[in-house]
């Protein structure tokens, strides 16, 4: 049912949530997991080309093997089959063009409060309105 389970992180706390039910529903179906991690070319965007974006690149692309490196070993304590995806793009885009290719998309809120929010919107959100498959939105558990 679902043996295809994408895992969009970007390393926050809002999207261990998302992981661990993940993880937990991989279990349930004997699914895999792709934990993927979008390099965002937003930041990048604004920024002279130099010195300095090649720094803030390669700090975006270790943040990013830390995420998808917190997805495999949560998946791999549990005995789950997992694999890594690290692409370019914005994160709605390219989460948007992988949902074909599986069957569920296990995500969290991606972090984004505020006034990101207010003017990107949320990532889960248009997610869920346009995906291919469905998406479980899981929500960081409020703080007693």
């Amino acid at each position: 049912m679902f043996s295809r389970i994408l895992v969009p992180t970007d390393g926050s706390e809002y999207t261990k949530p998302a992981i661990k039910k993940a993880v937990e529903l991989a279990k349930l179906t004997g699914g895999k997991i792709t934990a993927l991690y979008v390099l965002d070319q937003t930041v990048l965007t604004n920024m002279p080309m130099d010195t300095a974006v090649m720094n803030v690149y390669k700090t975006l692309e270790k943040e990013g093997l830390e995420a998808v490196n917190y997805v495999l070993d949560l998946a791999k304590e549990e005995g789950i089959e997992a694999e890594v995806s690290v692409k370019e793009g914005t994160p709605v885009k390219v989460i948007l063009e992988e949902s074909s290719n599986y069957d569920i998309i296990v995500m969290g809120t991606l972090g984004r409060t505020g006034m990101s929010k207010l003017l990107m919107g949320s990532v889960a959100e248009r997610v869920v309105r346009a995906a291919d498959c469905p998406v479980l939105v899981v929500r960081m558990p409020e703080a007693n």
